[in-house]
């Protein structure tokens, strides 16, 4: 079902979600006044879409187990908006960025900074990139040696998506992109991000391949699946990644879905901790299946 309404009752949280143990004690600490939440950063992600016999199946990658925000948890690629791209002009084609900034809620430098994250975090982490040399192609195969050095050189921020596309002659192809959700870390975690997340679909002539360091196995799964398998207590995800797949499951093709953005809500989900009757609740507005009770002594 969509809009992340389906699954468990608000006081059974399925078995896949994201939970750390250290929540409760920054949750009272944030109560108390001890613990001063830190701002967060602007990222983007792309639920990458390509069609299969049995429906769109989208793009995901496991996070490694040791890395020290969601690791072993299922996402999308994506990552954090480079201030770089906010103030060049970028070769760019599709939706102009007022159209982009009315869209995503910001001015029209943060959204152009934005989007530039959303395709150069899919090309970091995926090898795939939404950009042609004019506004009705998109490249081919990306996977050569010099695409390569390029794909380094962004990752390493030796490169700004801006001097890459100059460098390669190309348009960044936003109207590939549609606006799908928006949500931001709680307040009492102590690495926050303010995500906007994407749909877009496997271009022609690209594959995906894991090209990211943060991620141990990528898999193509039907959102359905997914989101079965996240129910099981088999796949980790955090609260924006299943709710994002439960919203994705209507749609019958990678167009299909692409033609949904625009009508997608934008409003940010930022989870609420409340004290009621010395027992910690713990929500996300609007996402009921999330909802999350710890009783006195920091058990659920």
């Amino acid at each position: 079902m969509p809009n992340g309404q389906h699954g468990p009752s608000s006081s059974q949280p399925a078995g896949g979600q994201w939970y750390p143990p250290e929540w409760p004690d920054r949750i009272r600490a944030l109560a108390d006044g001890a613990l001063t939440p830190v701002a967060p950063k602007r990222a983007a992600t792309v639920m990458l879409l390509r069609d299969t016999p049995a429906g769109p199946a989208v793009h995901m990658l496991r996070r490694r187990a040791s890395m020290a925000f969601a690791g072993g948890a299922y996402a999308y690629p994506g990552g954090g908006v480079d201030p770089r791209d906010e103030d060049r002009r970028i070769g760019w084609a599709g939706p102009g960025l007022d159209a982009w900034a009315e869209r995503l809620g910001t001015d029209a430098a943060t959204a152009q900074a934005i989007v530039c994250g959303a395709v150069r975090e899919t090309f970091e982490e995926a090898g795939v990139l939404l950009a042609g040399e004019t506004p009705g192609t998109v490249v081919g195969d990306t996977t050569g040696e010099d695409w390569e050095a390029d794909r380094e050189a962004l990752v390493a921020r030796e490169l700004s998506f801006a001097e890459f596309l100059d460098r390669r002659g190309l348009l960044l192809r936003s109207d590939l992109l549609g606006a799908w959700a928006r949500w931001i870390t709680p307040e009492f975690e102590p690495r926050r991000y303010d995500t906007w997340f994407f749909v877009a679909a496997l271009p022609e002539g690209q594959r995906t391949r894991n090209a990211s360091t943060e991620a141990d196995r990528t898999v193509w799964i039907r959102p359905s699946d997914a989101a079965a398998r996240y129910d099981g207590g088999e796949l980790l995800m955090m609260p924006p990644t299943i709710s994002t797949l439960r919203s994705l499951e209507p749609h019958a093709s990678a167009a299909a879905a692409l033609a949904a953005a625009a009508a997608q809500d934008l409003t940010p989900v930022l989870a609420q901790a409340a004290l009621v009757d010395g027992e910690l609740v713990l929500s996300w507005p609007g996402h009921d299946e999330f909802t999350k009770r710890v009783r006195p002594g920091g058990t659920a």
